[in-house]
């Protein structure tokens, strides 16, 4: 696949707008569901946490440290792959930090910490389901991900369950901080991000741009 601007003169109108739309899509979903599980105040993802432990040794923001971090994983995707480094992540990355700033606004206050966290593990797993498949702007991590899959056979779930643990026990060493929250992301929304691409095939007949059913082993989709 191409960088991002060629997508957007290699496309029909149509297919660019559905593509787009469920990227889009997914990082309204995915925001929401970050912005739950903040609310629900029982623990946050493995990223945080990693970020969170750096801050604890380094005196910069949280945001500086999440980028730092999928700066560091995009440049293992393009080694890896031989490709030139993509920039979509990060609009990606702005985009949804946005999104949940705006909905921090709102008044959650009427929803508990447990169905808050419920609903934000769905929301969060279904958010990540539709970017990736959008195959715009896949988030830096997903790449790594996407490309284990590809030259490992790795299932999704198991290379990305692998690499947030990765990220958890760094954070956990470092100091950030662990709730039933972060276990509940670990398990769960790594684990429902294939069922509901399946889902979305099935359902709503949409196309897997970012991890095709049939793989290629020494070829890895590129984020648009």
């Amino acid at each position: 696949m191409s960088r991002l601007p060629a997508l957007f003169t290699a496309l029909p109108p149509s297919a660019l707008a559905k593509r787009l739309g469920t990227y889009l899509a997914g990082c309204v979903v995915f925001a929401a569901g970050a912005t739950l599980f903040i609310h629900s105040d029982l623990g946050t993802d493995p990223l945080d946490v990693l970020a969170l432990g750096i801050k604890e040794h380094i005196s910069i923001t949280i945001g500086i440290a999440q980028a730092a971090i999928a700066a560091v994983c995009i440049a293992v995707w393009s080694l890896w792959n031989r490709r030139r480094p993509v920039m979509a992540p990060f609009v990606t990355f702005f985009l949804c930090g946005s999104l949940i700033d705006l909905m921090l606004l709102a008044d959650l206050s009427w929803i508990a910490s447990i169905p808050s966290l419920m609903v934000a593990v769905v929301l969060c797993a279904y958010g990540s389901a539709l970017i990736i498949m959008s195959g715009v702007g896949i988030r830096a991590m997903d790449l790594i991900v996407i490309t284990m899959t590809h030259r490992w056979s790795w299932p999704f779930w198991a290379a990305k369950a692998g690499i947030e643990a990765v990220l958890l026990g760094l954070g956990f060493v470092l100091g950030g901080p662990v709730g039933i929250g972060t276990l509940c992301f670990l398990v769960f929304v790594d684990g429902l991000i294939q069922p509901f691409m399946a889902l979305n095939r099935r359902v709503l007949r949409l196309s897997n741009h970012g991890l095709p059913q049939t793989t290629q082993p020494r070829r890895a989709p590129v984020s648009q």
